[in-house]
C-alpha cells in the first residue's frame, strides 16, 4: 500500500485522469440507478399502495389490468377467506376550468380496503364524489373542485386528497364504482347491476378459491407477478439495467487499459526492482492496491455528485435513491475496478530483471 500510495503522489496527473474517468462512469451509474428507481416507482407506486396479496383478472387478459373483463356478478361469485375488492381503471385526462392533466383513475366500492388514507378532506365517496392524489393537488386540483374526467358532462367533485402516488407516471384518482362507469361509458351503465363491468378483483391475504369452471375463466396473480406484467414497466428496467450492467464492463476495460499501459511504461522500473530482491507478489499487490484506490474515490466522489445532482433535478424527472441499490453497485463497481488492475500482472510476471534494465 505504501508503494502504491507513494507512486500515485508522483504520477499525480495520470492517476488523477483515472479517477476523473472512474468518477465519472460511476457517477453515470448511480444516476441511470436513481432513474430506473423513480422510473419504476412511478409505474407501479399505486398498486404496491393497495395491500393486496392476490389481482384475480380474466384469463384472456394477458395479465393486464387494462385488457381484463369482468363484471360485478363475477366479483361476487369468487370466493375468498378473506377480504376482496372490485378495482377498474381508466386512463383519461382530468380537466379543470381549461386545465388538462393525464390521469388514472380506479373504481373500486366505497368501503374498499385498498383505498388510500386521506390527508386531507373525506373518502367517503359516493357518486360523482372523488379523491385524488397529492401530486395532482400540486397542479392546481384541490378539494372542492368540480372537474370532468373523459366525454362524461357532469362534474366531479373532489373531496379529499391522499399522499402522492403515480400509475404508469400519472397521478392517480379514485371513485366509486358506479361514477367510474358513468365516466368510461359516458353514463351508460347497465339496468342490471351485476353486469357493471370491472376489470378486476382484489384479495387482500392468501388466493381465491376457484372451482373447477371459475380456474378457466379467471386468472390469479401475486402483486409482484401483475406488477411486473404493467405494459412498459419491465421492459423500461431491462433496459436501463442493461445499460448500468455494460458500465461494469466499461470501468473494467478502462481500468485495465490504463494500469496495463502505465505498467508497460514501467517495465524497466519493475526490472530493477526484482534485481534488488523484490518479490512479484509485492509489485502486483501493489497494482491492485491502486486499482483499489482509483475505486473508491472514484465511486464516493460519484456517489456524493450523484446525490448533489438530484437535490436540482426538475420535479418532472423521476429519480428515486435506493441505498441497497448504490451500495450494491458500489461494491460491484470497486470490484470491476480490481479486475481492471489484475489484467496487468501478467505483465509484471513477465518481467526479466535483465531484459528489462539492458533494454
Amino acid at each position: 500500500m505504501f508503494l502504491a500510495l507513494k507512486e500515485m503522489r508522483y504520477a499525480k496527473l495520470r492517476y488523477g485522469l483515472i479517477i476523473g474517468i472512474m468518477l465519472l462512469v460511476s457517477f453515470v451509474v448511480f444516476l441511470l440507478s436513481g432513474l430506473a428507481s423513480g422510473l419504476a416507482q412511478e409505474f407501479m407506486q399505486a398498486a404496491g399502495d393497495w395491500q393486496a396479496d392476490t389481482v384475480v383478472l380474466a384469463k384472456d387478459a394477458n395479465k393486464s389490468l387494462n385488457a381484463s373483463q369482468l363484471t360485478l356478478q363475477d366479483f361476487d361469485d369468487v370466493a375468498t377467506t378473506s377480504k376482496k375488492a372490485p378495482i377498474s381503471i381508466y386512463n383519461g385526462a382530468a380537466k379543470l376550468n381549461k386545465k388538462n392533466t393525464d390521469i388514472t383513475l380506479f373504481g373500486t366500492d366505497s368501503e374498499a380496503f385498498m383505498l388510500p388514507k386521506v390527508t386531507k378532506g373525506s373518502n367517503e365517496l359516493t357518486k360523482n364524489n372523488i379523491i385524488i392524489s397529492q401530486n395532482l393537488a400540486d397542479e392546481g386540483y384541490q378539494i372542492g373542485d368540480k372537474i370532468t374526467i373523459g366525454k362524461y358532462a357532469e362534474k366531479l367533485t373532489i373531496i379529499g386528497i391522499f399522499k402522492a402516488t403515480y400509475y404508469t407516471v400519472t397521478p392517480v384518482i379514485y371513485s366509486d364504482t358506479e361514477t367510474f362507469v358513468n365516466v368510461k361509458f359516458n353514463g351508460q351503465i347497465p339496468q342490471d347491476k351485476n353486469q357493471i363491468p370491472i376489470n378486476g378483483i382484489l384479495v387482500k391475504k392468501g388466493s381465491p378459491d376457484f372451482t373447477t369452471e371459475q380456474k378457466e375463466d379467471f386468472d390469479s396473480l401475486s402483486l409482484a407477478e401483475f406488477i411486473e406484467a404493467i405494459p412498459g414497466y419491465s421492459a423500461q428496467n431491462l433496459t436501463l439495467n442493461g445499460m448500468i450492467y455494460f458500465l461494469f464492463i466499461v470501468v473494467a476495460a478502462v481500468i485495465g487499459i490504463f494500469m496495463y499501459v502505465m505498467t508497460l511504461q514501467k517495465t524497466a522500473t519493475f526490472g530493477i526492482m526484482k534485481a534488488e530482491g523484490i518479490s512479484t507478489g509485492f509489485i502486483a499487490k501493489s497494482i491492485i492496491a491502486q486499482s483499489f484506490i482509483v475505486g473508491v474515490i472514484g465511486v464516493i466522489g460519484a456517489a456524493v455528485l450523484a446525490f448533489l445532482t438530484s437535490l436540482i433535478l426538475p420535479s418532472a424527472m423521476p429519480f428515486q435513491i435506493i441505498v441497497n441499490d448504490w451500495l450494491l453497485y458500489g461494491i460491484v463497481l470497486l470490484v470491476v475496478a480490481v479486475i481492471g488492475g489484475l489484467f496487468s500482472i501478467r505483465t509484471v510476471t513477465k518481467v526479466d530483471p535483465i531484459t528489462a534494465i539492458g533494454g
